[in-house]
């Protein structure tokens, strides 16, 4: 049964917001969940996925391959790591793009203060009880 009536439960129209959602909205969608370890380490269970965080492919042909991510592409859902790549017929190597949902995040890059602030702000939601949300 739907719960709240200003939002669909349409396939088409969850679907439209999906495909054309802008960038920030992107970035929370293409979300890597994080590996055991760090989930009991930080409490969170996903992160937005960012230059520099290490990944592992646990689904898909590249299973197992792991590497550090050197682009994240919105426009295209993708995210590409550094040995995640195959050989071409002329001997280059080219990389694989690989959807955030296939791959774990093993190791996060938390130079910057803000991945920080993040990790603190969603800890204390999920600690309230999880849905802050007033209905």
């Amino acid at each position: 049964m739907k719960q709240r009536s200003d939002v669909s439960s349409s396939r088409r129209k969850n679907r439209k917001r999906h495909f054309t959602a802008p960038s920030h909205i992107r970035r929370k969608i293409m979300s890597c969940p994080l590996s055991k370890e760090l989930r009991e380490q930080h409490g969170i269970r996903s992160m937005p996925v960012r230059r520099g965080d290490t990944i592992k492919v646990v689904r898909g042909y590249y299973k197992t391959k792991a590497g550090r991510v050197k682009h994240v592409s919105r426009q295209r859902w993708s995210i590409w790591a550094k040995s995640v790549s195959h050989e071409i017929y002329n001997g280059k190597t080219v990389g694989i793009a690989l959807h955030p949902s296939n791959c774990v995040i093993t190791k996060l890059n938390t130079k910057r203060k803000d991945r920080q602030e993040i990790i603190d702000r969603k800890k204390s939601g999920s600690a309230a009880g999880g849905d802050s949300r007033v209905d």
